[in-house]
């Protein structure tokens, strides 16, 4: 049987573009926003150059200006502060809790630390993220090193050739994540992006079908050792769901600052264009739009701020979790091994 390499990267599996990648997740979400706004501000003026009515002529006849920001007044208020006590309160509930919520926690914690220095035979797991995940992930290739110079023997040739290409894919991808997150700082996006290229549901899956088809020609010490791999990368998604949910409350936490911060300038915008914007506001033309024109697109964008930064952080954060929904050995996009999968009552029979 013979399987097509593995894809390396996230975006070679999931098909997509480089650039809605970079814009979804890569770009720097203040970037993103600003862009929005850029487009939103230079969008609503230039309108004046299309030959539409003068919009000094519809403000002074329909008072648009009210009717148009008025809205924002109390949508600013209510809705704003609404959101960024939800998002603390999203974040505080997992925070929160009696003492012995919190010694569960703790105790939990530890056990899984513990059982992921057992199987990395390593005294001491390091405490930080990124440092933590490249010795869960050099674990990985010894055990597939392990595993390789154990059926190097075997009189199979095909079972050598299909553990070769199979620890040859898990070395290069181990490789390439390892190398990407040594000197990322948690707190960026840097290490979950990085992390996301390791495929360990698929590694999961061709590791159980090696032994599956080859279960009678593995020796008891191959056998073993598929069985340590396998434990070995089931240890790497509850980790990665693990600090995802960290970053998930980082970046949670950043947001409603953030949507802090642009609340009060869009309230403030809003209050003095109702009071003060009329068709006399502002008089001449510049760049062939009326002034006014700009003046109403630049309060708009301020006044839409808060709500454009909620969509940069929301595209990034449920981007991610789209990625991440199935954590084990499910994989919700169609392989890519170049392989049927047929049932009968003795269980999936693997095209050849």
């Amino acid at each position: 049987m013979s399987n097509s390499s593995d894809s390396q990267t996230m975006r070679e599996r999931t098909e997509e573009s480089n650039l809605k990648l970079w814009l979804l997740l890569r770009l720097n979400r203040w970037v993103l926003a600003g862009g929005m706004l850029t487009v939103v501000f230079f969008g609503i003026a230039t309108f004046g150059l299309v030959g539409l009515s003068p919009i000094q002529v519809v403000v002074a006849e329909t008072g648009a200006i009210q009717m148009l920001f008025g809205p924002f007044m109390g949508g600013a208020i209510i809705a704003g502060v609404t959101l960024v006590v939800t998002l603390n309160q999203l974040v505080l509930s997992q925070e929160l809790g009696a003492v012995g919520e919190q010694r569960e926690r703790m105790q939990e914690a530890m056990e899984f630390r513990r059982d992921v220095e057992s199987a990395s035979h390593v005294g001491l797991a390091p405490p930080e993220p990124s440092a933590f995940l490249r010795q869960l992930i050099a674990a990985i290739e010894d055990r597939a090193e392990t595993l390789h110079d154990r059926v190097s023997d075997e009189a199979d040739d095909e079972l050598q050739e299909e553990v070769d290409e199979y620890v040859e894919t898990l070395d290069e991808n181990a490789e390439m994540v390892r190398s990407n997150i040594e000197d990322e700082q948690f707190g960026t996006f840097n290490v979950i992006w990085r992390v996301l290229d390791f495929n360990y549901s698929r590694k999961i899956f061709r590791a159980r079908q090696i032994q599956y088809n080859y279960g009678d020609d593995l020796s008891d010490e191959a056998n073993e050792t598929i069985d340590e791999l396998i434990e070995t990368l089931s240890f790497f998604g509850p980790a990665r769901e693990h600090f995802k949910t960290l970053y998930f409350q980082w970046e949670l936490i950043n947001l409603s600052r953030s949507v802090s911060y642009a609340a009060i300038p869009a309230l403030i915008t809003t209050v003095v264009m109702v009071l003060y914007g009329d068709a006399t506001a502002v008089s001449g033309e510049t760049l062939g739009v009326e002034n006014l024109a700009w003046l109403v697109s630049f309060a708009f964008v301020v006044t839409v701020s808060p709500f454009v930064i909620l969509l940069s952080f929301v595209f990034r954060i449920a981007t991610v979790a789209q990625r991440t929904l199935a954590m084990g050995p499910f994989v919700l996009r169609e392989m890519d091994e170049g392989q049927a999968t047929e049932y009968d009552e003795q269980g999936p029979k693997y095209d050849e």
